[in-house]
């Protein structure tokens, strides 16, 4: 192909593509998971030549190698890790935030209802037989129970919420291994360096992104850039050879939980579905907690109230029924059935229920078990800022590399434009050259 037009030729089918390759650039610069293509071109072997040898001056025009991403596979990897940790931390720290709402006097006013119950329980030390005292003292008490069970419902639907939501996220985790796949079915047929390739490679490295995102998983790739995908830690296969292994998830009855595959249990240490795991397991927790409290507080204030007489002379009936914080319920007292009196006075038994208003007492506990939550949410918020400050800083390397730059593709674009009128002047040239050979015969 040493002669001009096909060295013409050549430049204008290269350039062409070149430019085509550039229009994609441009046209995806927006699109996630487009990594910038560019054409890679060679001098192509011209006449007199070989493969092993090439002289100095019989140029042959150019060939094209194929399409070449812009890639590095360090960054890819550590933008993964980086974004499953980021994921983690961010969904369990949502979780951790509805269930500090949950908790919240706004939301089911326990910490008021308590602090009300003792004032009135001071109040009627001065006025025993105050009735309207007495019948606040147990809407007082019915209010805690109320609040109590409006709190153990909010953590039931959070509960129930978490484990659709991991339902959902695995589902759609399995479709993606799937989707994979088919992906490394079209890779193994691709042609190498086309743009089918390319977009192949593009949309594989997408979806590795968001399983990333998922779960830790682990990706090796053979000459086509087909993936192998195991599970990060334990290496169980997920995707590869053909085959598909999903994952499934399982709740405990107290909410909590579990990862399989292929039967056997599955460690998800990283990712958005590590997250759910986490926040069922603190919601859990905290269901736990609320029942412990919840019974205690009856416990204490039952007892407390038993222990003195009402308006009759009749010894104190309990407060609340219930085992649970969800079954709390006050007792339906009248007012005379408010044990005030003891045997030191009528006010005596009101006196011995202010006395026990102190570090241990319901109300102390309930403040330091908010407090406990508000500080768990706030490390979960600091851990959440540094993860997305390492991910944010791992996209932007990442980015810098396969990121389409508008700049540099005006610029490629305009050189590739000039190559391509120099093509098209070699043809011209090489044609009138032929046509005064011609004409001179």
């Amino acid at each position: 192909m040493s002669d001009l037009l096909g060295i013409g030729f050549s430049g204008l089918k290269a350039y062409s593509r070149a430019l085509a390759t550039i229009g994609d650039n441009i046209a995806n610069a927006q699109t996630p998971g487009y990594a910038r293509r560019r054409l890679e071109m060679m001098e192509a072997v011209g006449g007199g030549n070989s493969i092993f040898y090439r002289g100095n001056t019989n140029p042959g025009g150019v060939d094209i190698r194929g399409i070449d991403r812009s890639v590095d596979g360090w960054l890819i990897e550590d933008s993964r890790i980086t974004l499953g940790g980021a994921e983690h931390s961010a969904t369990k720290l949502s979780w951790l935030g509805k269930t500090e709402d949950a908790l919240s006097d706004e939301t089911n006013g326990i910490k008021t209802a308590l602090t009300t119950l003792y004032t009135t329980a001071d109040q009627l030390t001065a006025d025993p037989s105050n009735r309207t005292l007495r019948a606040q003292f147990l809407q007082a008490v019915d209010d805690v129970a109320s609040g109590f069970r409006t709190a153990a419902g909010q953590l039931d639907k959070m509960g129930e919420g978490i484990e659709g939501a991991a339902a959902s996220e695995v589902d759609q985790f399995n479709a993606d291994l799937n989707a994979l796949e088919q992906i490394n079915v079209g890779l193994r047929k691709a042609r190498p360096g086309s743009t089918n390739e390319a977009s192949l490679l593009d949309e594989r490295d997408r979806l590795l992104d968001k399983l990333s995102s998922q779960a830790g998983v682990s990706p090796t790739f053979d000459n086509n850039g087909a993936v192998t995908l195991r599970a990060s830690g334990s290496g169980d296969l997920l995707v590869g050879g053909g085959v598909v292994n999903p994952i499934s998830v399982t709740a405990a009855p107290d909410g909590r939980l579990s990862y399989s595959l292929g039967g056997s249990p599955l460690t998800i240490s990283t990712g958005s579905l590590a997250g759910l795991a986490d926040g069922a397991n603190h919601v859990a927790d905290q269901r736990a907690a609320l029942d412990t409290m919840a019974t205690d507080f009856a416990n204490q204030l039952n007892a407390a109230h038993q222990a003195g007489t009402d308006a009759n002379g009749n010894p104190g009936q309990p407060l609340f029924t219930g085992t649970s914080a969800a079954t709390l319920t006050a007792a339906p007292l009248t007012p005379d059935q408010v044990a005030a009196a003891d045997a030191s006075g009528s006010n005596g038994n009101m006196l011995a229920l202010g006395a026990m208003r102190g570090a241990n007492d319901p109300e102390a506990r309930w403040s330091g078990h908010l407090a406990t939550q508000a500080q768990a949410v706030a490390s979960a918020r600091a851990q959440d800022a540094a993860a997305a400050t390492r991910a944010d800083a791992s996209a932007a390397a990442r980015d810098g590399v396969s990121q389409v730059d508008l700049d540099t593709e005006a610029a490629e674009l305009l050189r590739f434009q000039q190559a391509y009128s120099a093509a098209s002047r070699t043809i011209q040239v090489a044609r009138e050259t032929l046509q005064t050979l011609l004409s001179s015969l």
